[in-house]
């Protein structure tokens, strides 16, 4: 296959499953430009087939030891599945810093399992800014069930919730988190909680703080987006009620396989709670919203660089800093550029 095709060549080869169109399609919408989002128009309609997994955690909790057991047990079970890790960026390439195929490398060679590296380049949040157009294009592709594992969970990276049907986050005894899962509202975008390196010491111990910590949440709203005025309209049937699951801590040892059946078992449970009581299109509801915000957000500040000389723009910093200006000012200003 040639290194460049146009849409119309990428997108049959995609839906038929083709993981060199899929891998150059990803590349494609990382890069951004007209081709992107003729591709991206034309695979949306063959869209929303495949259940989105958000997997997140701090750093050294496992969330890679714990993706490959999940990802071995739903080929046991003959499911097809996507992964998508998105990892720092490397402060000198902007690629992905960690290697997908170092630390999962136990799915290479099984076709039906397809594995990419995303850098996050500077996104918040700790999702890259093309992680959902790279998750329409997995969904296309056929892959049923879709893990998007996470950079680690701290006070801006809850975004994962917006992404993902159903969120899983992975704690370790021992690491202070159960302060800092409070701290980074953790409580409210978990569906399921996983405990993993349970062979540990003082696993009970963090056991124990999180199901105290769920008890005290029980009956409280479920804030999973952060508002804007899209957020807001399209949230208002379903945000701010209890949506009555319960979540559960499991414990894991993901480097051994153990604990993965329950884990299987639940995201599963989840999956059809959310279609039995109407939650799936809600949330896909809401992740549509949000996807076109972000869209709306990023058009807008190319617009604005477009319109406002980079000298331009530094002169006005300059006065800002000087105090000669207000931010609000200063921002007044390059809006009326654009008018």
């Amino acid at each position: 296959m040639p290194r460049t095709l146009p849409p119309s060549q990428l997108i049959p080869r995609l839906l038929s499953g083709d993981r060199l169109a899929l891998s150059r399609a990803i590349s494609q919408v990382e890069e951004g430009g007209d081709e992107a989002r003729d591709l991206l128009a034309g695979i949306f309609p063959h869209t929303g087939r495949g259940h989105l997994i958000g997997i997140t955690g701090a750093p050294g909790t496992g969330k890679s030891t714990l993706v490959t057991g999940l990802v071995q047990a739903y080929r046991t079970a003959g499911q097809t599945v996507a992964v998508l890790a998105v990892d720092p960026s490397s402060p000198f390439s902007g690629g992905a810093l960690l290697g997908d195929r170092v630390r999962m490398s136990k799915l290479s060679g099984d076709a039906g399992v397809f594995i990419r590296s995303m850098a996050t380049r500077g996104s918040l949040g700790g999702l890259a800014a093309a992680t959902a157009d790279a998750l329409l294009l997995l969904d296309a592709a056929g892959y049923e069930r879709i893990l998007i594992e996470t950079v680690g969970v701290g006070q801006a990276e809850v975004e994962i919730a917006g992404a993902a049907h159903t969120t899983v986050v992975v704690e370790a005894p021992g690491l202070g988190d159960e302060v800092q899962a409070i701290k980074a509202g953790v409580l409210e975008i978990a569906d399921i909680f996983v405990v993993n390196k349970a062979d540990r010491p003082g696993v009970e111990r963090t056991v124990g703080a999180l199901e105290l910590m769920l008890h005290m949440a029980e009956g409280a709203p479920r804030q999973l987006f952060h508002h804007g005025l899209l957020m807001e309209i399209a949230a208002a049937p379903v945000e701010n009620e209890n949506d009555g699951w319960r979540v559960q801590v499991f414990k894991t040892v993901a480097a051994s396989g153990g604990g993965i059946p329950a884990i299987i078992a639940e995201i599963e449970r989840h999956r059809a709670w959310l279609a039995e009581n109407g939650r799936l299109a809600a949330r896909e509801r809401l992740r549509m919203a949000r996807s076109i915000e972000q869209i709306v957000q990023a058009e807008l500040l190319r617009r604005t660089r477009a319109a406002l000389p980079a000298d331009n723009l530094a002169a006005l910093v300059e006065e800002v800093t000087a105090r000669r200006l207000d931010p609000y000012a200063a921002a007044e200003r390059v809006l009326a550029r654009m008018g």
